[in-house]
């Protein structure tokens, strides 16, 4: 719709029929963002249902019709068929850590115990193709913050997303879903899927039955992320969906975190990357509850795995430089600001923003791989939300 400024608080009217609010947000071209301001706007879904097709006009787009109301009810109809719950924006349910995001969820479908949305939650994120030590680490760090009372949050993706689940089921896990509350992806993932639900919880933003797309994915990363208090990346790729989830957490005001890997291992490179760009260090869970400020506690030691940072050497020769993943969170920034949906050059930006060329370049490589810019033909650039 053209709406890319972020939203004022507004009231959820506790009596708003989910039918309206679920037209809403089903409405074409209506993504969180844009149902944040409608909201604000006109107060309840049904008065911006109504004024929908005259904002849709002042936007240029003719012939607008609001999202059926049976196929809101068809969704609800579905949700509790499955027996998951519909978690409205300002409702009690809704985890308070998503409340105050510009783009926070505006419905969520969750099967499972939904008091654990509202406990101190961790995101542990990571490859798919993990290393035999990636997932020894992954289900270290999960065991011991789960001792220490906090739940895991990923994205139960195979790899590292799928031993920090099964490492926390006892302990408390969610897991944010890219398609519906009630597709497992990868199909592996099935009976984990299974057991999250009956002893943890499975949320997702999107209707029950949706088969997860791309561009789903980077739209769950910021669930993830929201959710957590910080997020540990155990091993990833210079170029991975875990690396997206760490751009959210900086967004989002959250911690970022990265277990070291071998500069020779492909795995290891993202987290690398972040470790230069100011990341905490990760050795063991005791790291994870320092830089957030948790109690730290002793953790029986794992084999092969050193959890005292105090036996491990110090690193000899000089500190590399670091740049601030603050300062690459304001440039991410200062570069959406000035994107909206009428197409840029790509030249006029660079002139805008003052900057060396090349340090652009490489931050707009960045966007343009998390969905949040899109990239048009003769250099043209633009606002993806």
């Amino acid at each position: 719709m053209g709406l890319t400024s972020k939203p004022t608080p507004h009231p959820t009217p506790l009596d708003d029929d989910p039918v309206d609010t679920l037209r809403l947000i089903r409405s074409r071209r209506v993504g969180a963002v844009t149902w944040h301001r409608l909201m604000a706007e006109h107060g309840t879904a049904r008065a911006a249902l109504l004024a929908l097709p005259q904002v849709a006009h002042a936007a240029g787009v003719e012939n607008y019709s609001p999202c059926p109301v049976e196929v809101a009810r068809h969704e609800l109809a579905a949700g509790r068929l499955l027996g998951a719950a519909l978690i409205v924006w300002g409702s009690a349910d809704y985890p308070p850590s998503l409340i105050d995001l510009p783009d926070a969820p505006p419905v969520l479908w969750a099967k499972g115990d939904v008091a654990l949305l509202h406990r101190p939650m961790v995101a542990l994120v990571g490859a798919r193709n993990a290393s035999s030590l990636g997932l020894r680490m992954a289900r270290r760090l999960a065991e011991g913050l789960g001792q220490a009372g906090f739940v895991s949050v990923s994205g139960l993706a195979r790899g590292i997303d799928a031993e920090a689940h099964r490492a926390t089921l006892e302990s408390g896990t969610v897991a944010v879903q890219a398609g519906g509350v009630d597709v497992a992806y990868p199909d592996e993932n099935v009976a984990l899927a299974a057991e999250i639900a009956a002893k943890g919880c499975l949320i997702s933003e999107h209707p029950p039955g949706l088969q997860p797309q791309a561009r789903h994915f980077p739209q769950r990363n910021r669930i993830v992320s929201g959710l957590s208090r910080a997020v540990v990346v155990v091993e990833a790729a210079a170029r991975s969906g875990s690396l997206i989830t760490a751009r959210n957490a900086l967004d989002q005001g959250r911690e970022v975190l990265a277990v070291p890997g071998h500069p020779f291992d492909a795995r290891a490179a993202g987290c690398n990357m972040l470790l230069r760009d100011g990341a905490t260090l990760v050795r063991g869970p005791a790291d994870v509850l320092e830089a957030i400020g948790a109690e730290v506690v002793p953790f029986p030691a794992a084999s092969g795995v050193v959890e005292d940072a105090a036996l491990l050497p110090p690193v000899p020769g000089p500190t590399p430089p670091r740049r601030p993943l603050a300062d690459i969170a304001s440039l991410h920034g200062q570069i959406l600001a000035r994107l909206g949906p009428s197409p840029l050059a790509e030249d006029q930006l660079i002139r805008d923003l003052s900057l060396p060329p090349a340090t652009v370049s490489q931050h707009l490589l960045t966007l343009e791989l998390e969905g949040r810019i899109l990239r048009a033909p003769g250099g043209l650039l633009s606002r993806a939300d």
